[in-house]
């Protein structure tokens, strides 16, 4: 054995034993003790061992370079400092501090130099470019690299040389100039597979990804970001392998896809973490923030980007904190908090100015101006969007251009000042020509009807109405952007009321359809889209599969292109004109094309990828959907009046009912009064009496404001409520006209609109197959076990499945394959985060996000939990709520509650219901045997009357 061997040898087995010791301080007592063993070969060794730590955990990594330090005081060598500060150096970097580690690399830079180490001095300056380049430091850092790239060439050393060019890829990335980064990753890429460098493959195919997206080529990205991941799992780099999962969420979330993209972030959010990657942990919340600000889930939104602001601050991160300070703000607009709104706009602004960025702080003025505006503050909102509008009109940012001219007329229409508010509009409709921006033009196009309606041009109104109306309809896609997010932009139903009410004014055959046309049209028509939409097979290559594929590959990559271009203007430097261009000319070439392939296609198929087909669910369609003994009953809010569409196979007629403001008060003193049973049984027990008497008072009222002027109207057996705005939280079976309930005279079902319900009626579901009973039972519920076991004897060919078995991978699982699925267990209705409520099984919580991912093509599914059918009802009256995640997932009836359940009424109420539907009742028969049944038991509401039957009501195929 030679000498060299054996050295090595002994300081492998020191290091050893100094690693395994616990604490900073036993390393430094154990190296006190070993002061004649230290040498700089196992400086060497701890550098070595620090750096491959880095790629698992970064603090170790910093631990273990904090002995390296104290080794080489200890030695007081050159040489030795020089490789430990720059272990130090890496473990700051990795650690996201990124000006701490540049101090460091130019302690070591300058030990190295003097030293004559032409190597070391290589590897330092090539491993420094990483944090200038992340700290701004350009200049610095493509002089670091030029100066490592001559010491690499002398040496003749390729793989370092490979090395170097991804870290000058990483400087013309942040440049946001890609084909050059893509020049040097390719090249970089070519050396490390010739050299089997693993870490140094993974990162230069997680780099490539992210320079394929920026030039447009999408799938090729998403299989390289993939490549990359299994790179990193395969030999163990979690650190990495967090940052590939992060590269591809946010591929998703550019994509508009956002549950996969929330999924992913989450994921790797808690995966950063544990290796505390501090930067890619900030970059999750950041956004999380921005994807809830576009579902309007603002409290969420606000404490992530909070969160977010906290983290880039430590790492000293002035333009994304600067972002999550306009997050915040955008997230306080939306709560209707307008002074934390524009105290953060103003924090905002003043980083973006100290970062040079040019955008932002004319984009924060015009959001600022829209808070101003809401406020009321119209001289301090005009002159903020008047700056705004200065900047825009001379850059490259022309819808924001728009949204200051909009903003403007919509001062002026409010001030009186109707020549202006009309000049500034068509200035606005003019500039939108040249822009595909829907959005915009709707908004633009309604305020132009309100201010042609203001002038007496009733018809040009009208004209107006219907394009704005049009120009709603082509949304119906995941294209989206910044002008979506602030409350200024949320009313999207006001289009269609205004257009109800003008068919309404001269009412006649034709008119009447044209206006039922335009209630379906402003509900639910997302769900609709989303339960006809095929899943979606992420990646495909462009030209490839059948048209409709091709649709929804377009469709993506427009989404991907809006994002982009947006991105552009709002980087931390300015970006490349010519690239903005080439994006622009890339955009519209796919929206050309995707114009053509429409033209070739149904609109069925349209409809299925998610785009607005030729026409809409035709009211002939609707009616052929609906049996002859039914009767649609489907309320529409227009302003405070409430109307009601009666519609069957043969008539159509629009009634006026009541007014809103009468309906809420009393809405809310019966929850008030069903919220009581809260209090215990003793309580009930002693004011049972009272409870019915308040409860059918509340019932009553509201039945004599919303069916007793239709009553005479209503002759047939079934009614089919649709209901709209808070009446989707009335049980109209449970209505009381002061002698009986509704459901004692009809058999009621529910629908979020027509047209959802003719495609619940027409969808394809299993015909025959087993039923899934699951149960979780507790000691607030303990009787769910008697239920399932009662279900079980009495439903053919059941599976049950309790307690910690009935479980998520048993829902997916067998769940597609049932003709019912039934869960009995808690349910959580969330009002101020409707996406997150959830349902509890055996090992998990399954939320709304959850659902979007089920497949379950059954007849029926039965959640008989605690406020299961609550939703809350966003913007174009879509329900978030559990209802839409089942409907999505294929179910073609549910059985759902509207408030909390009690344990013993609901275990009876399900018997008799599932008895019902064996003995070949329909759905809604079997809903109203097992009414009757449970109230000859239970004489209040509460007991009988939670549950709705939402979708088809026919009986079970072959029953």
């Amino acid at each position: 054995m030679s000498t060299a061997v054996a050295t090595s040898n002994v300081s492998a087995l020191f290091l050893e034993k100094l690693m395994k010791l616990p604490s900073q301080r036993s390393r430094r007592e154990f190296l006190k003790h070993h002061r004649n063993r230290l040498r700089l070969e196992l400086i060497i060794q701890i550098e070595d061992r620090a750096r491959e730590l880095l790629r698992v955990d970064a603090r170790e990594s910093r631990s273990l370079a904090t002995v390296a330090v104290e080794v080489a005081r200890i030695l007081d060598d050159r040489l030795a400092k020089a490789h430990a500060v720059r272990s130090m150096a890496n473990a700051e970097y990795a650690l996201g501090h990124y000006r701490a580690a540049i101090g460091l690399y130019d302690q070591a830079i300058q030990l190295f130099d003097a030293l004559g180490e032409k190597t070391e001095l290589g590897r330092t300056l090539s491993v420094s470019i990483l944090s200038l380049n992340l700290s701004g430091e350009y200049k610095a850092a493509f002089a670091a690299a030029e100066r490592a790239r001559k010491l690499f060439a002398e040496l003749r050393d390729e793989l370092r040389l490979a090395r170097l060019d991804i870290n000058l890829g990483n400087i013309y990335y942040r440049q946001d100039r890609f084909l050059e980064a893509l020049d040097c990753y390719r090249r970089a890429y070519r050396v490390v597979l010739d050299h089997h460098d693993h870490e140094g493959i993974a990162v230069v195919l997680s780099n490539l990804a992210v320079c394929l997206i920026g030039v447009g080529k999408f799938p090729e990205a998403l299989r390289t970001y993939q490549e990359a991941r299994e790179v990193c799992g395969k030999h163990r780099m979690p650190r990495l392998v967090a940052q590939a999962d992060y590269n591809i969420a946010y591929l998703y979330f550019l994509r508009g896809e956002y549950s996969r993209a929330i999924d992913m972030l989450r994921s790797t959010r808690a995966a950063c973490e544990k290796v505390d990657d501090r930067y890619h942990h900030a970059l999750c919340n950041l956004d999380l923030s921005e994807i809830y600000l576009e579902l309007n889930l603002s409290a969420e939104a606000a404490e992530l980007a909070r969160q977010a602001n906290a983290e880039f601050e430590s790492l000293g991160m002035g333009y994304e904190r600067a972002k999550s300070l306009a997050f915040e703000a955008m997230a306080m607009a939306q709560l209707e908090r307008p002074r934390q709104s524009l105290r953060a706009f103003k924090q905002s602004r003043a980083m973006f100015v100290q970062e040079r960025n040019y955008a932002w702080p004319s984009l924060i003025d015009l959001y600022r101006a829209l808070v101003l505006f809401n406020e009321g503050r119209l001289a301090e909102a005009r002159r903020l969007a008047r700056a705004a509008l200065r900047v825009f009109d001379s850059s490259l940012l022309p819808a924001k251009g728009v949204l200051c001219r909009l903003l403007l007329a919509r001062i002026a229409q409010r001030t009186g000042d109707l020549p202006v508010a009309h000049a500034e509009c068509t200035a606005a409709l003019d500039k939108l020509k040249g822009l595909q921006a829907p959005m915009l033009q709707h908004q633009a196009l309604l305020l132009m009807g309100h201010i042609q309606a203001a002038c007496g041009k009733q018809q040009d109104a009208y004209s107006c109405f219907r394009a704005s109306r049009q120009a709603l309809e082509s949304l119906r896609s995941n294209v989206r952007g910044q002008e979506l997010k602030l409350a200024f932009l949320k009313n999207r139903l006001e289009v269609y009321e205004v257009l109800v009410d003008a068919c309404l004014r001269h009412p006649s055959e034709p008119s009447l359809q044209e206006a039922f046309h335009y209630i379906e049209e402003a509900k639910s028509r997302i769900l609709m889209d989303q339960m006809l939409r095929p899943a979606a097979v992420f990646g495909e290559e462009s030209g490839q599969g059948t048209p409709m594929r091709r649709i929804g590959n377009l469709r993506e990559e427009l989404n991907l292109y809006y994002s982009l271009i947006e991105l552009e203007h709002l980087r931390p430097e300015q970006g490349s004109p010519k690239r903005l261009q080439r994006l622009e000319a890339q955009a519209r070439s796919r929206e050309s094309e995707l114009v053509r392939v429409l033209h070739h296609v149904s609109s069925a198929e349209a409809v299925q990828v998610g785009m607005p087909g030729r026409e809409n669910v035709a009211l002939e369609k609707i009616r052929k959907a609906m049996p002859g003994d039914a009767l649609t009953v489907e309320y529409f809010q227009s302003r405070d009046q409430i109307l009601a569409c009666l519609l069957n196979q043969k008539r159509l007629e629009i009634v006026p009912v009541t007014l809103a403001s009468r309906i809420t008060g009393v809405l809310r003193l019966l929850h008030f009064q069903l919220s009581k049973f809260r209090l215990g049984p003793d309580y009930i027990e002693v004011f049972c009496d009272s409870l019915i008497r308040s409860t059918r008072s509340h019932l009553e009222s509201l039945y004599h404001e919303l069916l007793a002027p239709l009553r005479s109207r209503l002759d047939t057996p079934h009614l089919l409520i649709v209901p709209h705005g808070a009446l989707h939280y009335v049980p109209f079976h449970a209505l009381f006209d002061g002698c009986r309930y509704v459901i004692d005279d009809y058999t009621i079902s529910y629908a979020p609109s027509a047209s959802v319900y003719s495609v619940c009626v027409n969808k394809r579901g299993n015909t025959s197959g087993p039923t899934l009973l699951m149960g979780v039972p507790d000691e607030n519920a303990p009787l769910i076990s008697a239920e399932i076991e009662s279900l079980k004897a009495i439903l053919p060919s059941s599976r049950a499945y309790l307690g910690a078995s009935a479980t998520d991978g048993v829902l997916r699982s067998e769940g597609p394959d049932s003709r019912i699925v039934h869960i009995a267990t808690h349910g959580y209705f969330r009002r101020d985060s409707p996406m997150f409520s959830s349902i509890r099984l055996g090992d998990s919580y399954l939320a709304l996000y959850d659902l979007y991912r089920l497949r379950l093509p059954v007849e029926l599914v039965t959640l008989s939990g605690c406020a299961t059918g609550l939703n809350v009802v966003a913007a174009g009256d879509e329900l978030i709520g559990l209802a839409r995640g089942l409907f999505q997932a294929g179910a073609q009836s549910l059985l759902l509650s509207l408030w909390d359940v009690h344990d013993a009424s609901t275990a009876e109420f399900m018997k008799e219901f599932y008895s019902g539907l064996c003995r070949g009742s329909d759905k809604a028969a079997a809903v109203k045997q097992a009414m009757l049944k449970v109230r000859e038991r239970f004489a209040h509401p509460y007991h009988w009357a939670p549950f709705v039957l939402m979708g088809g009501y026919a009986p079970l195929a072959g029953a």
